[in-house]
């Protein structure tokens, strides 16, 4: 490139362009290339409704509820609105909020907090996640997280100058992290380890026996816990277990809760983390200098729907029901998958070709060729293994839908005439 071509192309560049952080990519940000998976989708399913516009496109990859807040919540939140005290920034949260969650924890759980100093809220688990390492974490700091899994937290992680540590999760293990394979100078700089049962996207649960040994290991190598929460309302093979249920769990971490999955929250951005009071002080002290707190009247609306359990019963049904036809529609065509443990996502081998003679080297191929040659939407995970996550959260007004939804799904399915690695 010529002098005056590199003048050209830097004259391009705002003047501010040197001065971006490293951690979001210094002078090269913006410049990349590279498209992100769920970018990769949308892009695909555009395709797909451009070159089929009269086809259905069955869309398995919607990772959020399809359905409204109950009514009741909606109610609470229509009254609170209009009420001059609720206008107010609510800073680390109301009163009644926490004393809600409290008593959610203690009736489903038996888990017993002090809602004062164990119990903080969130604008959505999200921001949880971002902040707890800006407590923890200093340069050269690892965090340890399973793969494939949520990856705010070691995000933040690195933007604080640590290391993330990635954990597997494989069939070989239940999908469980193989803690005893961590080396020694692994766990010397591990500050966090952040767990997510029931799990996303592989739908399993995590037994009391493998929370006992995080605990004991949390206690011998010097670590936090931090124990994503979101789906505990969607649990399939048993009653819902929290981590802070486990004996010792109090002493070593938190747990953050979310009001979406399990109560048709999302977009309302409530959630909240307990445990240890310490740390939830922590946490609150850097949500303190990075927000103001959730709007009073979302507060009070969330207060409402923990205190009626009716509504995660509900939810879990629905999803439930749906994750019972899909794997039934999915063995029939081929794949090899079982009921997940909790959550509303099948977690399920990716095929490996057609016979027509397509190979697919990785799930992404798989998924390309589902959204353009069969109008199917489903979400790629190639970190540990080749899967496809398939979610039941489509779009469908009542049982009848769901079994027509299924029925076109099983047809064009079979006349895909996959190949699976044996």
């Amino acid at each position: 490139m010529s002098t005056n071509e590199t003048s050209a192309s830097a004259s391009q560049d705002p003047y501010f362009q040197s001065l971006f952080a490293d951690r979001i990519g210094g002078a090269d940000y913006g410049k990349g290339t590279a498209i992100y998976k769920f970018e990769k989708i949308k892009r695909a399913k555009r395709k797909a409704l451009e070159d089929h516009p009269d086809r259905q496109l069955l869309d398995f990859g919607i990772g959020e509820n399809d359905s409204m807040a109950a009514a009741s919540i909606r109610k609470v939140m229509a009254a609170e609105i209009d009420k001059p005290e609720n206008r107010g920034y609510a800073d680390n949260g109301i009163s009644e909020f926490k004393q809600a969650a409290a008593r959610f924890m203690q009736r489903q759980f038996g888990v017993t907090l002090d809602p004062e100093t164990q119990i903080n809220h969130s604008i959505g688990s999200k921001p949880a996640y971002a902040m707890l390492p800006a407590c923890f974490i200093n340069p050269g700091d690892i965090t340890m997280m399973t793969v494939p899994g949520y990856p705010v937290a070691g995000t933040h992680t690195r933007y604080y100058g640590g290391e993330v540590y990635q954990l597997p999760l494989l069939p070989e293990n239940n999908f469980l992290p193989d803690l005893d394979s961590v080396p020694d100078d692994i766990f010397r700089r591990t500050k966090m380890l952040v767990l997510n049962y029931p799990n996303s996207p592989t739908g399993r649960t995590a037994p009391a026996e493998f929370f006992e040994k995080v605990v004991a290991l949390a206690k011998e190598k010097q670590f936090i816990v931090v124990q994503d929460a979101a789906h505990i309302m969607l649990t399939f093979d048993g009653k819902p277990r929290s981590f802070l249920e486990t004996p010792g769990a109090m002493d070593v971490g938190v747990e953050i809760h979310s009001m979406s999955k399990g109560y048709d929250m999302i977009g309302w951005r409530m959630g909240w983390v307990c445990g240890h009071p310490q740390i939830v002080r922590a946490y609150a002290d850097v949500k303190d200098n990075s927000d103001s707190g959730q709007f009073i009247a979302t507060q009070k609306a969330a207060a409402a729907a923990l205190d009626d359990d009716a509504i995660p019963a509900a939810i879990s049904a629905k999803y439930r029901r749906r994750l019972e036809k899909l794997v039934t529609v999915l063995n029939d065509c081929g794949f090899q998958c079982e009921m997940p443990g909790g959550s509303y996502f099948l977690y399920t081998a990716s095929p490996t070709g057609t016979e027509g003679g397509v190979t697919f080297p990785a799930a992404e191929d798989a998924t390309r060729h589902l959204i353009e040659e069969m109008g199917i939407v489903t979400v790629p995970w190639d970190d540990a293994g080749k899967y496809l996550r398939f979610s039941v959260t489509y779009v469908a007004a009542d049982e009848a839908a769901e079994d027509a939804l299924m029925q076109e799904t099983r047809q064009r399915l079979s006349d895909a005439k996959f190949q699976f690695q044996s």
